[in-house]
């Protein structure tokens, strides 16, 4: 079995746990989700199953939105309400100076990820570290906040939907608004609405899935990659797709932009992959995902 799930995850369950279930349900061992949830957070979680776990990495580079409930006036060590409150301060703010501080995180910025957070460093995950009481210098990442939408206002509260790139940290940047405003910002809640192909009205809540419904919710490989163009093979060059040979009849690179990834069907409607005309040096297979007959 190969596919996708488009999970909704509930606040107190860990991606663990959601991949945990599926592979109870569907009584399969190869599961992978794409982009780890907080247990306090919820929304759109995408489980790969099978052959589809070979494409977490692709499927993971869409643009992110979460809408995000960020609390002025305190901040934590995790960043977020589930933390040791480190200060507090009364939130004496324009509502003007809120708004243009919110707007200069959009564009392409730097963010230090949280001391608690899943990312290695030395082999050692950070929130491992932390819980030590560690605290170890951590180098900013380059992301970008393409739109924050300030959906509601009501001091110390500010209810934001964030539409950001792979690699985001909301509870970072709840952090760091608060401290650009000098009074502290924790994230109050969190639920992502959407991620690449993958939207939460399309969802279905891990809750609710089981052994009968299951197999309705599983979306085919290719259609998790929609925004790859298509590269039909014709049956000349199958063999070459098929054992990782490159392709470079001008005839068929014609039809193929260099550096982009396209998905790959043979024998007309048989998705097998995704291939790219890397550097210009001919058309190859970047993940084989079904052998061809």
């Amino acid at each position: 079995m190969n596919g996708i799930l488009n999970i909704n995850k509930p606040v107190g369950m860990t991606s663990f746990d959601v991949v945990k279930k599926v592979k109870t349900i569907l009584n399969i061992k190869k599961v992978g989700h794409t982009g780890t949830l907080d247990p306090g957070a919820s929304g759109v979680l995408p489980v790969c199953i099978g052959r589809a776990t070979k494409l977490v990495d692709y499927i993971m580079q869409g643009r992110k939105t979460y809408i995000a409930e960020l609390r002025l006036g305190i901040a934590t060590d995790t960043y977020d309400k589930y933390g040791n409150i480190i200060s507090k301060s009364d939130v004496n703010i324009d509502q003007n100076q809120l708004i243009d501080t919110i707007s200069s995180f959009i564009g392409n910025i730097k963010q230090i990820p949280p001391m608690y957070s899943a990312l290695k460093v030395n082999g050692k995950r950070l929130y491992d570290l932390a819980r030590q009481g560690i605290e170890i210098e951590r180098k900013s990442r380059d992301i970008t906040i393409y739109n924050i939408d300030i959906m509601n206002i009501n001091i110390p509260y500010v209810k934001l939907k964030v539409e950001c790139s792979k690699g985001t940290y909301i509870r970072s940047l709840c952090y760091d608004i608060g401290k650009s405003l000098s009074c502290g910002g924790a994230m109050w809640s969190l639920v992502r609405t959407h991620t690449g192909e993958f939207d939460i009205l399309n969802s279905i809540s891990i809750n609710d899935l089981n052994n009968e419904n299951v197999l309705q919710h599983i979306i085919p490989m290719d259609k998790a990659l929609n925004k790859c163009p298509k590269v039909f093979v014709k049956h000349n060059f199958k063999k070459n797709v098929l054992n990782g040979i490159p392709i470079y009849d001008e005839e068929f690179l014609k039809y193929v932009n260099p550096d982009e990834i396209y998905r790959v069907y043979i024998d007309r409607d048989q998705f097998i992959g995704i291939g790219m005309n890397n550097g210009n040096t001919g058309f190859k297979m970047i993940k084989l995902l079904i052998r061809g007959n």
